[in-house]
């Protein structure tokens, strides 16, 4: 393809055109380490110009591109998989001025969510989303796979942050809707369509953010508990007695266990217990009496409260410690999926023995209570072997969940689309694909198979 490498050098420089195996393997290997393919190139585009430059070139030429970000997904979908182009955004990190007004601030798909965290805190705001990769990930890829996190359960996913954003279409072609205006149904709402899509509909470029009021009281608490159904009632409590709750996740003993040995520490709870619940609560004035009143509405009397940034922060490397934790003890298989709160007793029992009776061999379960995301992850099963995704995927569908909470459907979870969202959902989604990416250049694999 030297004409096609010639036409994207034109457009970003040729040192951002890059085809030697040694400089572009890093973007070719995703976060778990499953999913990996030779990239054609690897294109470093610095603005918008300059993406819809490569993508018209790659469109002329008849080349699927990958669009990446952070490269920190989880299920196939940032790296190319059959000599695909892949488009590196992270020299679009440009923030730009808050607008103190509004409460937004337009920033480039490259930025890290860590780095949007310290603009806004700057400025006396906000991002209003957080989760343990903040320091690689970044907002066009937040936004593309709909993110959520910890704080989803009160400020919403990505999809609530999103007043307005800049992609680049298939053909090169440049959408921009970037003003903010809270009311404008002037014709279909393209920016909240291609939010979640994956790469498969557009490239995102920049996003206009919506913040949210910075909260600089904040509380803590980890709470052992013997079932999930001690858990279901301390949410409920929690929903009732402390209006400023931000978080509510959860971990279970084996994974606490496999973080205390990674992270070489002692637990700082003096027994152990099945499960943990981690809340916190954020207020503009101390809110540890309302989520005290809440701990004991549930009767609870036993948990270790954390009022100080110091202590809340060595909490929660306890939760967000799981990830690091998993990957240091092996390959893991990672699924992240959302159940109905009345069926998270059922799942949390029985998907550790349909893991092993399809070849894994051990199975950490964590994640978000408040909103019934639960992420998977699967040790002791071949990287390539799909059986055990199979198993956690059916009984996911067998409680009447999801088998996407916020990671996104990608190349692993293709083939569940239309058993998760039925026949005519998926026929509409490939007519929209379709339409707006007639040639299939916009990631091919990922959400749609490519065989549709």
């Amino acid at each position: 393809m030297p004409d096609l490498q010639q036409a994207l050098a034109e457009v970003v420089g040729s040192r951002h055109v890059l085809s030697d195996p040694e400089l572009t393997s890093s973007y070719e290997r995703d976060y778990t380490g499953r999913y990996e393919g030779r990239a054609r190139f690897v294109v470093r585009p610095a603005d918008t110009g300059e993406v819809a430059g490569s993508m018209a070139a790659c469109a002329r030429h008849g080349a699927a591109v990958v669009p990446q970000g952070g490269n920190t997904g989880l299920v196939g979908a940032s790296v190319p998989r059959s000599g695909e182009v892949v488009f590196s955004l992270q020299r679009l990190s440009e923030i730009g001025d808050v607008d103190p007004a509004v409460g937004q601030v337009i920033v480039g798909a490259g930025a890290t969510l860590a780095a949007l965290q310290a603009s806004a805190r700057a400025a006396g705001e906000d991002a209003g989303l957080d989760f343990a990769a903040r320091d690689s990930c970044t907002i066009g890829g937040v936004v593309a796979c709909d993110a959520g996190g910890a704080r989803a359960l009160r400020h919403g996913t990505a999809r609530a942050h999103v007043a307005g954003l800049e992609a680049v279409l298939a053909d090169g072609s440049v959408i921009s809707r970037l003003a903010g205006l809270s009311k404008d149904n002037a014709g279909y709402d393209l920016p909240a369509l291609l939010v979640g899509s994956e790469g498969t509909l557009g490239i995102i470029t920049r996003v206009r953010w919506k913040l949210e009021p910075l909260l600089p009281a904040r509380v803590a608490a980890l709470v052992p508990l013997q079932s999930t159904s001690e858990a279901a009632r301390l949410l409920a409590a929690l929903r009732a007695r402390a209006p400023s709750l931000e978080s509510c996740d959860f971990f279970l003993d084996e994974g606490l266990r496999l973080v205390l040995e990674h992270q070489r520490r002692e637990s700082p709870l003096r027994a152990a217990a099945p499960l943990y619940v981690l809340a916190e609560c954020a207020a503009r004035s101390d809110p540890t009496e309302e989520l005290a009143e809440a701990l004991e509405r549930a009767g609870i009397d036993d948990a270790l409260i954390a009022d100080d940034s110091t202590s809340r922060a060595g909490l929660w490397t306890l939760r967000e410690g799981h990830t690091d934790a998993i990957n240091a003890a092996g390959i893991p298989h990672k699924l992240d999926v959302g159940i109905p709160l009345e069926q998270f007793g059922r799942f949390l029992d029985r998907v550790p023995d349909a893991v092993v009776a399809a070849g894994g061999e051990r199975t950490i379960l964590f994640g978000h209570l408040g909103d019934g995301n639960v992420h998977v992850n699967v040790l002791g099963a071949d990287p390539g072997d799909p059986r055990v995704d199979n198993a956690v995927l059916e009984m996911t569908l067998e409680c009447g969940g999801t088998i996407s909470a916020e990671h996104g459907v990608g190349v692993e979870k293709a083939r569940w689309l239309e058993r998760a969202r039925g026949a005519a959902e998926v026929a509409a989604m490939r007519a929209i694909k379709r339409a707006l990416d007639p040639d299939n250049l916009l990631n091919p694999g990922a959400v749609l198979l490519s065989a549709d």
